[in-house]
């Protein structure tokens, strides 16, 4: 009869791919709460409650972590995008409105604390490693045509001018998208937001309006 081994049972550790994931979970929250310079990695490991001094053994240095941050956030984002922008229940302009109402709610439950973390490292694009720059610009072209073909919908069913340019409507969008989630965040409210898209769709120029030059 096998003999029963006594004491503490024995300790599990969380596997390498694990941990890794908490911390970029972490570093997704830290970066839309501070930018890139200003995010330390003793903070995020104390988040994470990974020993300090072990950051290197998941990942190569700051800069590969970063990039690796920005990918997982932007994967995030898209699929939120995809499921407002490509909702069938809803018309092409009340698709926008979701994505904003939707953008309050999640700022709403972080006090307003996070915001966009793509918006957040291009305040800082001068400081920031050459190689976040076009990596920022590609995610910024992909929202961008997100939103574009939901116009393009939009302007194939004849909600919006034939004649209005749906890739200068698109990078309109975001940028006072950016700058309403920036002033959220100072209000600590969601009226910039309601603001923003209360002037962006009423300045979607509609059949009997002239061209908006790319």
């Amino acid at each position: 009869m096998p003999r029963t081994r006594l004491g503490r049972p024995p300790r599990e550790y969380p596997s390498y791919n694990k941990v890794r994931i908490s911390l970029l979970h972490h570093g997704v929250e830290m970066l839309t709460e501070h930018g890139f310079s200003s995010c330390g990695l003793d903070g995020m490991l104390r988040r994470a409650n990974v020993p300090k001094g072990s950051f290197r053994h998941y990942f190569k240095n700051k800069e590969a972590f970063g990039l690796e941050v920005i990918g997982v956030y932007d994967t995030w984002f898209c699929t939120k995008l995809d499921q407002c922008l490509q909702d069938g229940t809803r018309s092409e302009m009340d698709r926008l409105r979701l994505l904003v109402d939707q953008t309050k709610a999640h700022m709403s439950r972080y006090a307003f604390i996070r915001g966009c973390l793509v918006g957040n490292l291009a305040k800082e694009i001068a400081t920031l490693p050459a190689c976040f720059q076009a990596r920022l610009a590609a995610i910024s072209e992909g929202w961008k045509e997100r939103v574009a073909a939901c116009l393009r919908a939009a302007q194939q069913k004849k909600q919006i001018s034939e004649a209005a340019s749906c890739n200068a409507l698109a990078e309109f969008f975001w940028l006072g998208w950016e700058g309403a989630v920036l002033r959220a965040r100072l209000v600590k409210n969601a009226a910039p937001l309601d603001n923003f898209i209360q002037q962006f769709l009423s300045g979607v120029p509609k059949e009997d309006m002239g061209t908006i030059e790319v």
